[in-house]
């Protein structure tokens, strides 16, 4: 009898999964790690949910989420063959790459080379973790290229002249605002690079409602750009795992093809319908998360954190006298989590989800007991 493990196939023995926040259970505990909305769905959102908790449970739900797609369509003033929803906007990423990027077959290629660039999975670093791991699962080669200083966007002539972009990659993937950094960028700078790219572009855009603007328009404009939001950290619906692409009605189309059946559970397509009808509620949350996220980045760099602007809901930042991952260890014990990351491009950074201003305080709190240890 051959062993377990030699059952499974290689590629799928040799891989490394994604790495989760963690989500403890904890009573009391201040949870900035997962750039989690600290303030919970509109009452009315609240009540959909619990209505539709009957009789309906043992049908199944719209198979498309044809009238979630109908009122994004409206609000985004577009069609709703423009759009396709998914068990969050993860599931659809990882349909992106297993829709228009083949499995490579020949390493030996350079990544500009057109064979290995349609089994090219493009990204930048530091970015969405999620995004090699989807690679590495389909077998597609990856091309993770570093950005700029503090972050930012590479221009066409800079990666051009770094000879390490390929401009014909079958998928590149741009989290803008970038994550881990919170880096917003210009819907003008995202048009340059969108429109050198031959492949798709996917235009991760899963922090937009904190930014000060976004890119929906370019995926109206040009026919191989995709636009991914979610329901999960604006609208506080992460329990509930919806998200959607924006694009090109033929893109949309392929990936139905590939989606799971029934893929998007009922009660979530009812709590994000009642979102778009209660959408004063949630702009007004962002307004408080921008105002508490610059006051807290404030109050950090005056006890000597270098803090990184963000246009998202969370702050990057570099911590005094300690290491990242120690201040991680030193706030654990104080009831407060954030997040370190153990990759050697950001180990030396903590990311702190924006909580609410009580949470905040409890952060400052525990950060200036810390900084008066001996």
């Amino acid at each position: 009898m051959k062993s377990p493990r030699s059952l499974i196939r290689p590629l799928v023995r040799e891989l490394h999964p994604y790495v989760y926040g963690e989500q403890p259970k904890i009573k009391g505990l201040v949870k900035l790690n997962t750039n989690e909305n600290p303030f919970p769905p509109s009452p009315k959102v609240l009540r959909a949910i619990k209505g539709a908790t009957d009789g309906r449970l043992r049908l199944y739900p719209n198979p498309t989420a044809q009238p979630l797609c109908e009122k994004l369509a409206k609000l985004h003033h577009c069609k709703s063959d423009n759009i396709i929803i998914g068990n969050g906007s993860d599931e659809l990423l990882a349909l992106a790459v297993r829709c228009f990027v083949e499995p490579k077959q020949n390493s030996k290629f350079k990544i500009q080379s057109s064979k290995l660039a349609k089994a090219t999975v493009q990204y930048f670093a530091p970015s969405y973790s999620l995004y090699p791991v989807l690679a590495d699962i389909h077998g597609a080669a990856k091309n993770a290229v570093p950005l700029g200083a503090n972050f930012t966007l590479p221009g066409v002539a800079d990666v051009k002249r770094a000879k390490t972009w390929s401009f014909k990659a079958a998928l590149t993937f741009v989290t803008t605002p970038n994550a881990p950094s919170g880096c917003g960028y210009k819907t003008s700078e995202l048009e340059k690079l969108c429109r050198a790219q031959k492949g798709i572009v996917v235009l991760d855009e899963a922090y937009v409602d904190f930014a000060d603007e976004n890119a929906l328009k370019l995926t109206l404009k040009y026919p191989h750009v995709l636009v991914a939001r979610t329901f999960s950290k604006a609208y506080s619906l992460c329990f509930q795992r919806v998200g959607y692409f924006v694009g090109n009605a033929e893109l949309i189309a392929a990936l139905h093809k590939i989606r799971d059946s029934y893929n998007v559970n009922g009660l979530g397509q009812i709590a994000a319908e009642a979102t778009l009808d209660n959408l004063g509620y949630y702009r007004a949350n962002f307004k408080k998360i921008i105002a508490t996220r610059e006051w807290l980045s404030r109050e950090l760099t005056l006890l000597g954190f270098r803090v990184f602007p963000s246009q998202a809901n969370f702050i990057l930042v570099v911590p005094p006298r300690f290491t990242a991952q120690n201040w991680l260890q030193k706030l654990r014990p104080r009831a407060v989590l954030v997040r370190w990351f153990s990759a050697r491009d950001v180990k030396q950074y903590l990311r702190i989800t924006i909580g609410t201003r009580m949470e905040m305080e409890t952060l400052l709190q525990a950060v200036k007991k810390i900084l008066h240890e001996k």
